[in-house]
């Protein structure tokens, strides 16, 4: 079990420079984040650390609409081709410099610029960002986008201190500046990432927390047992087969929202793909009939979790009913492998060390072996499975989305052809065609008419496979009190208080 010993290791600075009786709060996360850049990082424990560290252009309601943080006042104009946005006056960085419409355009333009950036093509849209005012910006676009609003509620709407990026350059995430309510102290990698309240933040007045400190548990039986000791306050991403136990326990909270987003496996059909599975469609055809969805996620995640074989739920407006989540079919599974010209196929698929993930993948490798494919799961920590996928250095490769509140966010920067989370490597000029289509139309029927025509391709080419979409679960200390589920999975702590 993890305890307080990692206390007496911070920073004593860090801890003088707190009030006496200063309130910290200690949360649980199931991995470690990536480095802390908004520009370049993709993890979703990264994302739960920004909320409290760097403010957005806009954020979240709990009922997913678009609503004011940094930039408090927005309008389209120009056929949807230029957006326009008042700030938020008299607010500062956590270096002290000023947050203004020079801040923004920095940071919009290093996002859409910088070599190493992740966020290219989430901005692809946007021609020009520039300074109408000293709290006006205005975003020029190539063609209409109606997905940047809800693009700018996540990374590409962070801002970040330009002073601090251009003296840290790539490595400002290791010690990064921005404008949200809690400002950075330390990290040690794989062990902790320490905040602080940021005195000058400009809603101090609803931040009832001093000191938040986030501790990587992958274990989540381990990250349960710290909460019940007292050494956590608060744990994210509760196993489905906890969720009773924790509903029993009279000292802890029970918090849940179905999210936005998937569980996938990913197959490697790039350059680099030289096994069968990644060279012929009708394995992973294959492969995909093999899975019992509804049977995997029952097993793995007790009822908390829904079945799907798309970017979208089946409750989602924007699921495909042409493509209902499809009964295992072992027999057809078969035949595309003997049409395939084979009897068995060796396939490797990289997973991550998370122990719910394994039980999931477990139970894959077992019902695709009916099929007639021999699975060897290789588990590795979540960020190396990252850089081994984004460099294309695997066969099969399973990982999880967090989701995104617009449809473009679930499917465009992971299936176009340049995409920078493309992972699979795939490419088809049409299907990048149909998901350009769906970001520019106003019109919701004629966009889900492209996205309903690229997932029939995509479910044929089969560059990814979904199997299913789950709840976020969250467990907190009784003493903790005022949080409000999200579906995005953020943990927002504007309002949150914990008692002595």
């Amino acid at each position: 079990m993890r305890t307080a010993k990692f206390l007496p290791a911070l920073v004593a600075g860090a801890l003088l420079a707190l009030p006496a009786a200063a309130t910290e709060l200690k949360i649980g996360l199931q991995d470690d984040a990536d480095m802390l850049d908004p520009a370049q990082s993709q993890t979703f424990v990264g994302r739960i650390v920004y909320t409290a560290l760097c403010d957005k252009l806009v954020d979240l309601s709990p009922d997913l609409k678009i609503v004011p943080q940094l930039a408090t006042e927005w309008a389209w104009s120009d056929g949807g081709k230029v957006l326009t946005m008042k700030l938020r006056e008299g607010v500062k960085f956590h270096d002290g410099t000023p947050f203004n419409a020079d801040a923004v355009v920095y940071d919009v333009t290093r996002s859409m610029t910088l070599p190493e950036s992740k966020r290219k093509s989430e901005l692809k849209s946007v021609e020009k960002v520039e300074a109408s005012g000293e709290y006006e910006v205005k975003f020029t676009l190539k063609s209409p986008d109606v997905t940047l609003l809800a693009t700018l509620s996540d990374r590409a709407g962070m801002m970040i201190s330009p002073t601090a990026a251009k003296a840290e350059g790539t490595n400002f995430g290791n010690k990064p500046v921005c404008s949200g309510p809690f400002k950075f102290v330390e990290r040690v990698q794989q062990d902790r990432i320490v905040l602080e309240k940021f005195q000058d933040y400009w809603n101090k007045d609803n931040i009832f927390i001093d000191k938040v400190t986030y501790l990587p548990i992958p274990d989540t039986t381990v990250r349960l047992a710290n909460l019940r000791a007292g050494d956590l306050d608060m744990i994210e991403r509760v196993a489905a087969s906890d969720a009773a136990a924790v509903k029993a326990d009279p000292n802890l909270t029970y918090q849940s929202v179905v999210n936005l987003g998937w569980l996938a496996i990913y197959f490697n059909v790039g350059d680099k793909a030289t096994t069968p599975i990644g060279k012929d469609k009708r394995l992973r055809q294959a492969f995909s009939l093999a899975i019992d969805r509804e049977a995997a996620n029952q097993i793995v995640y007790e009822g908390t979790s829904v079945a799907g074989d798309q970017p979208f739920s089946p409750q989602s407006p924007w699921f495909d009913k042409n493509f209902p989540v499809p009964a295992r079919d072992v027999e057809k599974a078969k035949a595309l492998v003997k049409e395939a010209g084979f009897d068995r196929v060796p396939v490797e698929m990289i997973v991550t060390n998370n122990p719910v993930t394994q039980q999931m993948m477990q139970i894959v490798q077992s019902m695709v072996a009916e099929a007639g494919f021999d699975v060897s799961l290789k588990a590795t920590e979540f960020t190396t499975l990252l850089d081994e996928m984004t460099a294309g250095n695997y066969q099969v490769g399973r990982s999880d989305w967090s989701g995104r509140a617009d449809p473009d966010g679930n499917i465009h920067q992971f299936l176009t052809c340049k995409a920078a989370l493309n992972d699979a490597k795939y490419c088809n000029p049409e299907v990048d065609k149909l998901l350009n289509a769906a970001r520019e139309s106003p019109d919701e029927a004629v966009r889900k008419q492209n996205y309903d025509a690229a997932m029939a391709i995509i479910q044929d080419d089969m560059p990814m496979t979904w199997i299913g979409h789950q709840s976020w679960i969250w467990a907190m200390n009784k003493k903790v009190t005022g949080f409000v589920p999200n579906p995005d999975g953020m943990i927002r702590l504007a309002g949150v208080k914990k008692a002595d």
